[in-house]
């Protein structure tokens, strides 16, 4: 059955804003047969309802991180409970990527963890400046908010990959391809 596999697998695909983790995660949702489930997307549903916006700014400077992660993970839990992998693509920080880890094992499910990062900071700069993704009630990122984002990063430890968005893309292309034939 395409998208269902003995042992399913919950790949996680973080970084910052700007380094290609849509596309990664597309690229692995694709070799997976499966749905990738993403944060900005998740959350764009509840933007329209300006009484979730308020609850959510009420609940600090993480609300939107804290109840997006939420979904994600309710939603991935109900995939690997059918048996269904699945592809989480969002700005995940050790907490959420721990939730990540744990939903995966309350559901016997491979758990993969995979980090985009750019190298070269003009070119993330271009990259974020240079984009539109046209995501219904959501807004486009600036290249101030990514600044932002850059001073309180740190990539989360023991991941399976990382790609480097400065690294030609059928190199990148190839290590995923290795990684993802390697898995058991």
């Amino acid at each position: 059955m395409v998208g269902t596999e003995e042992e399913p697998s919950l790949v996680l695909v973080t970084g910052l804003q700007g380094t290609g983790k849509s596309t990664v995660a597309s690229a692995i949702a694709q070799r997976l047969s499966t749905a990738v489930l993403a944060h900005d997307w998740a959350m764009s549903g509840l933007r329209p309802f300006s009484e979730v916006e308020t609850v959510l700014h009420d609940m600090g400077p993480f609300g939107h991180r804290i109840v997006g992660w939420s979904i994600l993970n309710a939603l991935a839990q109900h995939q690997l409970r059918d048996r269904r992998s699945v592809v989480l693509d969002g700005v995940a920080r050790a907490p959420e990527v721990e939730r990540c880890r744990s939903c995966a094992q309350s559901e016997m499910a491979r758990f993969s963890l995979v980090v985009t990062y750019c190298s070269d900071l003009e070119l993330h700069r271009s990259r974020v400046e240079g984009r539109q993704r046209l995501i219904p009630n959501w807004y486009e990122l600036e290249w101030s908010h990514v600044e932002r984002s850059i001073e309180t990063w740190e990539p989360p430890e023991h991941a399976d990959l990382s790609l480097d968005a400065a690294s030609k893309w059928e190199e990148n292309a190839a290590l995923l391809d290795a990684f993802l034939d390697a898995r058991p």
